[in-house]
């Protein structure tokens, strides 16, 4: 069985007395946590969270053994990245993206749960960077399903084209992934997710400031109803303040379009009375608004 003192050659461990005098509850003090070698730090990282489950969160203790382990583990960040070392992207962003699912593992590993850390770890720092991809990488939103069936499709393409020696047909395709041609038709028009053009863009070269048309010219029509969002948006709260006998009336005027008078006689009062109850209600709303938008 090591001890701690054993640590100091193989991985850059050392017993520092002074941590353990300043309260670190008898964990070992390690100079350099990332230099702990993967096979040393899965002993180390049994001590550490053995202890972690004793310390109170939030104490020095209890920071110094959690971020302890969250050094001593980037091994595993580092070997989970290497997988998407050819997507194009930073492999820094990926490394720290992959720290988010580490840091999540250690807070939710439990001892108990009989399994090496490492095995526990890998899936949230895997998982993290999948999501890093799918969040990034797709320039509008595609439904993950067909994310997926876009990758099984090119597989599919390749390996027909390569037998074949031709482009191969939709239902050759369809045959080959198992799926309707209506899917693989789905996932073509997905594989354009993946670029974007600017409705700014110049379809020619020289771009609008020089007069030249661009796409945004040719497609989509003007909306007015949308311009009224902001508005529903803007009155929803107001609306909630109101009295159930003012939202009554406003109903009854404005969506069941009945008359002043009617209204008068489902309330027992005036018309007139009605009359002057709509504008008060009218006028709180319209300044309410006003007020947020002067506010904006």
């Amino acid at each position: 069985m090591k001890t701690a003192g054993t640590y100091r050659s193989q991985a850059g461990v050392e017993e520092q007395s002074e941590y353990d005098r300043a309260g670190h509850a008898g964990l070992p003090g390690i100079a350099d946590p990332a230099a702990v070698a993967p096979r040393d730090a899965r002993e180390l990282s049994r001590q550490f969270f053995r202890r972690l489950t004793e310390l109170e969160e939030g104490t020095r203790e209890y920071q110094y053994a959690r971020n302890t382990l969250i050094e001593m583990n980037m091994s595993l960040v580092r070997f989970a990245a290497g997988r998407f070392r050819n997507r194009g992207d930073d492999m820094e962003d990926i490394v720290q993206t992959g720290m988010i699912g580490l840091i999540k593992a250690i807070d939710r590993f439990e001892l108990a749960r009989e399994v090496e850390f490492t095995s526990f770890a890998l899936p949230y720092i895997v998982g993290e960077i999948k999501r890093f991809f799918r969040d990034t990488t797709w320039a509008v939103h595609v439904p993950r399903r067909l994310q997926e069936m876009r990758v099984e499709l090119a597989r599919a393409r390749e390996e027909l084209s390569s037998r074949l020696d031709r482009e191969p047909t939709l239902a050759e395709l369809a045959t080959l992934m198992n799926v309707s041609q209506d899917e693989v038709v789905e996932a073509r028009l997905a594989s354009n997710g993946y670029n974007s053009a600017s409705l700014d863009a110049a379809l020619t070269g020289d771009g609008r400031e020089d007069g030249e048309a661009v796409l945004a010219d040719f497609i989509g029509v003007e909306e007015e109803r949308l311009l009224l969002v902001e508005d529903f948006h803007a009155l929803a709260p107001l609306m909630a303040e109101l009295s159930d006998r003012d939202r009554e009336i406003l109903h009854l005027r404005f969506v069941e379009e009945a008359t002043q008078a009617e209204i008068g006689e489902r309330l027992g009062c005036s018309q007139m009375h009605v009359s002057r109850l709509i504008k008060r209600i009218i006028l709180r709303l319209r300044t309410g608004m006003l007020g947020e938008l002067g506010c904006a």
